[in-house]
């Protein structure tokens, strides 16, 4: 494939994604819930909350009995958190109450115990800002029988709080994508023989590593293949094993290399392709199509470009599969630290570091940018995306990035 007919980035994405759909529902424990989506609606079984109740800690009054301050009135009884008022209060009553606790009949008032003398018989209220306030009405927050959470929304603490006020102590949520990983190449060895390492024969299979965080990391459950040997028989035995799961990563072995027969093998397999290269740097030798019925994405070997390849095109339809519709990492505008050129008109997808400072994000590159750097991807917390046609770009012009971590969007200082 010539290089004027690699597809371009944003088209591959699309192929990719269009191509994924989300999975079915499993029912988990509440707490097992955090970060997946929610399969199907919540509805409340119970009205929240169940009773007009107090929003501060103070005194239940009849707003038609403040007309002025200060004004003493009668405290008939105290009513804590958990306990119910035992009579309505009437005309220059008022009731003791705290935060929480159900409001007596007659009362449309909480007057705070700030703005009183904190008297237990008899009260004397010094200030009427509060009058036909702090009531909270039964109902508020929802009634009995409404869409508490609906399907497909993510859920965070805040949600697994609404879902456990309301007695789900399990949900059905969209299932994690089972996903196959397969690395290949004759100069591998697992970091637990990494005395071959040592001796200068081999180097660790740091993608068998990378790629297992990635996809746990992505909301999918990860299942390690090991590594192959760069020979068909090899790769057709590990590739057997890959049948059965949602989706199929290799890495390396797709390039145009004597040794690279991931594809071919694929094919002879039962294989549909789809496409293997992409205008990119790094990471062009890039393969998507079905395999066993699911969907197979082909990413290099080399360290940082199986990253930078996982970033756009694994992530993204790992959280389809998850159930997620928003799937991309956010892409802002960066200012640069310092100047930027790159060689061939492929975009680039360059390691940085991105910092907030004032009311702008600022950019400088990690280092030296080669594929096989890992260290440079380990310092970063984005990718800067220099496109094809942006041959140099000075210090202080914009590029957008990806962001990788928070705390490319965090700034040291608070601000309001």
């Amino acid at each position: 494939m010539t290089e004027d007919r690699l597809l371009q980035v944003h088209d591959a994405v699309a192929r990719i994604v269009a191509a994924v759909r989300p999975l079915g529902a499993v029912r988990v424990p509440l707490l097992e819930a955090a970060g997946r989506v929610l399969a199907t609606d919540a509805i409340a079984t119970v009205t929240l909350p169940p009773w007009d109740n107090s929003a501060m800690d103070g005194y239940a009054a009849r707003a038609a009995d403040l007309t002025t301050a200060p004004i003493t009135l009668r405290v008939v009884e105290t009513i804590a958190a958990g306990q119910f008022p035992s009579r309505a209060i009437g005309a220059g009553e008022v009731t003791r109450i705290m935060t929480g606790a159900p409001v007596p009949e007659g009362a449309d008032t909480v007057i705070r115990v700030e703005d009183t003398d904190g008297g237990v018989e008899q009260v004397e209220i010094r200030d009427l800002r509060d009058t036909a306030k702090h009531v909270r009405p039964r109902g508020e927050d929802i009634h009995a029988g409404a869409v508490a959470i609906p399907a497909g929304t993510p859920l965070g603490a805040a949600q697994l709080g609404v879902l456990a006020s309301l007695g789900f102590a399990e949900v059905e949520v969209v299932r994690r994508p089972r996903v196959a990983i397969l690395t290949s190449g004759d100069e591998l060895v697992e970091v637990t023989d990494f005395a071959q390492v040592r001796e200068g024969k081999k180097i660790v299979s740091s993608n068998s590593v990378t790629l297992q965080a990635l996809v746990r990391d992505a909301g999918g459950e990860p299942t390690y293949l090991g590594i192959a040997r760069d020979t068909p028989e090899s790769l057709r035995e590990h590739l057997e094993r890959a049948r059965g799961y949602d989706l199929l990563i290799t890495s390396a072995g797709i390039s145009v290399g004597e040794f690279d027969f991931v594809r071919d093998v694929l094919v002879e397999l039962g294989a549909v392709m789809n496409f293997w290269r992409v205008r990119m740097r790094p990471g062009a030798p890039i393969g998507f199509g079905t395999f066993a019925g699911a969907p197979w994405i082909g990413l290099p070997g080399n360290p940082v470009s199986t990253m930078v390849t996982f970033e756009l095109f694994v992530r993204p339809a790992l959280r389809r599969m998850a159930g997620h519709d928003r799937v991309f990492r956010p892409v802002v505008p960066v200012v640069l630290e310092e100047p930027v050129t790159i060689g061939a008109g492929l975009t680039h997808f360059l390691r940085a570091v991105v910092s907030v400072e004032s009311d702008r994000r600022i950019a400088r590159l990690t280092g030296p940018q080669g594929s096989g750097i890992l260290t440079s991807m380990s310092l970063a917390n984005a990718l800067l995306i220099v496109p094809a046609d942006r041959t140099r770009v000075e210090a202080g012009e914009s590029l957008n990035a990806l962001l990788l971590r928070d705390d490319a969007a965090l700034a040291r200082d608070f601000a309001l």
